[in-house]
């Protein structure tokens, strides 16, 4: 009777120390996720609030008047193409994200399954790109962009970024691991390379293309220095661009400029969301920790 009292008593320790660091987990994961809302708290509180609550001296968890008309006022705003830069963008950040995952995983496919003497050499030489400072290739992107008479237009601000050295690696990672039995089965099938990549292959390989293309999708859209030097014009100024025109050295909108922050990260927040499954298990297949 004692041991099984004593067993008892163990066992309930034991539930009672699970149950203690499940509450802690908890507790530090909600206080965590706490932190990490309070950018966009304030992205939300300052955008709906005034020019004298945002500058106050004392601190409101609330503006003493939500300004909805701060939405209408951005949109309406003259000097600030909000809309169109939305558009542009959404435009950007779309065909740079396809174009990315195409050429990248063509590359990847290739560099992975295609036998080929040079390959490895062809590998290397892609990751020493990655060595490279962007402001080394900047200037020479610029002259040949402007010698085509590409400034202020989509093809300059797309076309320059769409290969990415990174989304290659990650790709060709994911494809060694690939099962060959597929490959094999869709050869015997009279299928050559190409086929066997979009009939079997892409299919198949859903998640490390959703991940790679919502980082390049976050990438494209956070892009701020090429855009800005190649987007001239008004019509051609991206969300990033046009966030930056609020803060210039005569005047600061702060209201308008919260507001379009908060505004621009709708986006963002939609495709992780919709996609976040994907990143996890498109990450855990590329192989990259073996």
């Amino acid at each position: 009777m004692r041991r099984q009292h004593t067993r008892h008593d163990a066992r309930d320790v034991r539930d009672a120390l699970v149950g203690v660091g499940r509450a802690v987990r908890l507790v530090l994961l909600i206080a965590l996720a706490l932190l990490f809302l309070i950018p966009f708290y304030l992205l939300v509180r300052n955008g709906l609030s005034g020019e004298a609550d945002i500058t106050a001296p004392g601190w409101t968890f609330f503006p003493r008047e939500l300004r909805w008309s701060n939405v209408t006022e951005l949109f309406d705003d003259p000097n600030v193409p909000m809309a169109r830069a939305l558009l542009n963008s959404s435009l950007i950040a779309v065909l740079t994200t396809l174009g990315t995952v195409l050429l990248a995983s063509l590359a990847g496919y290739g560099l992975a399954r295609i036998p080929y003497r040079h390959a490895d050499a062809v590998f290397y030489w892609i990751l020493g790109t990655l060595m490279v400072p962007a402001a080394v290739t900047f200037v020479p992107s610029f002259v040949l962009v402007s010698s085509l008479g590409w400034i202020s237009t989509l093809r300059g601000l797309v076309v320059p970024t769409l290969f990415s050295a990174v989304a290659a690696f990650i790709f060709r990672q994911y494809f060694l691991g690939f099962p060959r039995e597929l490959e094999d089965a869709a050869r015997v099938d009279g299928l050559g390379y190409w086929r066997t990549y979009w009939q079997v292959v892409v299919p198949n390989a859903r998640p490390v293309f959703a991940a790679v293309g919502t980082i390049v999708f976050i990438g494209a859209w956070n892009a701020f220095l090429w855009p800005l030097v190649i987007g001239q014009d008004r019509e051609a100024w991206t969300v990033q661009v046009a966030l930056s025109t609020f803060t210039t050295a005569q005047s600061v909108n702060l209201h308008e400029l919260f507001v379009a922050a908060a505004v621009s990260i709708v986006p963002l927040l939609v495709v992780f969301l919709l996609l976040q499954r994907y990143i996890v298990a498109g990450v855990e297949r590329t192989g990259i920790d073996d």
